[in-house]
């Protein structure tokens, strides 16, 4: 990604983060884990069920983790928090560390890979439009 594209990629997750957090009223977050030890999914803002096109969460990935090639049918943003995601689109390897971002749109294949040997890696992640937040828990285990 061009320091152009991670500047607009910033302003669009901090615009439409801002705007999530403005608008929400107090909620619960609910989260989804894709198994046992699996990755955590946090709902920090559902946009939806709050009348907005966007959803924002957290995703923790343990040691070990590796999504598998897989497509979302809308653009996803990541801003990494903690630790290394080796974030994979279309092939092309990006190792994505603490305060970076990266992203995909339809069609793109991605893939999210942390090291089995190294710490988790955790990422505000920004869907737009929103929707995609229920789709990935329709079929993760919701946890208290």
């Amino acid at each position: 990604m061009t320091r152009r594209q991670s500047t607009y990629a910033l302003v669009a997750c901090l615009t439409c983060f801002g705007m999530g957090m403005f608008a929400q009223t107090a909620t619960d977050i609910v989260r989804y884990q894709s198994g046992p030890n699996g990755t955590l999914l946090e709902v920090l803002f559902d946009g939806p069920t709050m009348g907005a096109d966007v959803d924002v969460g957290q995703l923790t990935f343990p040691p070990g983790t590796n999504s598998g090639g897989h497509s979302h049918g809308v653009t996803e943003i990541f801003y990494i928090l903690e630790g290394t995601l080796e974030h994979v689109v279309n092939g092309e390897s990006h190792m994505l560390t603490e305060g970076m971002l990266g992203y995909v749109q339809p069609p793109d294949v991605v893939n999210h890979i942390v090291d089995p040997d190294g710490p988790p890696a955790k990422a505000l992640v920004i869907w737009a439009p929103g929707g995609e937040a229920a789709s990935i828990g329709s079929r993760w285990q919701r946890t208290p």
